[in-house]
């Protein structure tokens, strides 16, 4: 199977349990919920995405034969060390490409897995560490992993505290509430930091890679 991957770079992650930690990001090109083309985005599942997936031309991005090819590249962008190797995989929707040969072939290298995911699909077993961010109008299949990431509030008529209470009964280690990032940004984190207030079973997390000028 041959992957197109829209891009690759080292950094830091920037949010979630995992915050701070020296990572690989590897971002999938496409996406089942939106086709990433602004035309196509009022009629989208996800209408707030505000990542660019569509192509392989971003930084480290291609497109890959195979995926010893996929893992070599994100070896030489981890460099020298084999200590705490770690990968994240993300999109788009990764699942849409992530299959066992890769899984594999990250193993082998000594890499952590972990994955970003809209949780529409079943993520892979072989996955080390699931995060599922839910998108309103998107039907999760996911409900179990390490943490559940709400990006709230969702811009969704209807889509409210029933969800949130509803998400409580799923098999996630970590619930965390991550404030909307767009034109209403001081009204979201206030939202976000009342639901945790209301709910203290969840936790806020910020995206700390925008604050410190980070991928």
């Amino acid at each position: 199977m041959s992957y197109a991957v829209k891009e690759m770079f080292l950094t830091l992650q920037g949010e979630g349990v995992q915050a701070g930690r020296r990572a690989v990001f590897l971002r999938f090109a496409g996406c089942n919920l939106w086709s990433g083309r602004e035309q196509d985005r009022s009629s989208a599942v996800c209408r707030f995405c505000d990542t660019d997936f569509v192509g392989t031309n971003g930084l480290g991005g291609g497109k890959f034969a195979d995926a010893d090819a996929v893992a070599d590249a994100v070896l030489s962008h981890w460099g020298g060390g084999a200590e705490g190797r770690y990968i994240v995989l993300t999109g788009g929707e990764p699942m849409l490409q992530v299959d066992d040969a890769l899984v594999d072939a990250f193993h082998r290298r000594g890499f952590t897995i972990a994955i970003e995911t809209n949780g529409t699909l079943p993520v892979h077993p072989g996955i080390d560490w699931v995060c599922v961010s839910p998108k309103a109008g998107g039907v999760v299949v996911q409900t179990a992993g390490n943490e559940l990431k709400l990006v709230w509030p969702q811009p969704s008529p209807g889509y409210g505290i029933a969800d949130v209470a509803a998400m409580e009964g799923w098999a996630f280690e970590h619930l965390l509430v991550q404030p909307l990032d767009d034109a209403h940004a001081a009204d979201n984190q206030a939202a976000a930091i009342d639901l945790v207030m209301a709910r203290p079973r969840w936790r806020l997390t910020l995206q700390a890679h925008k604050y410190l000028g980070l991928r």
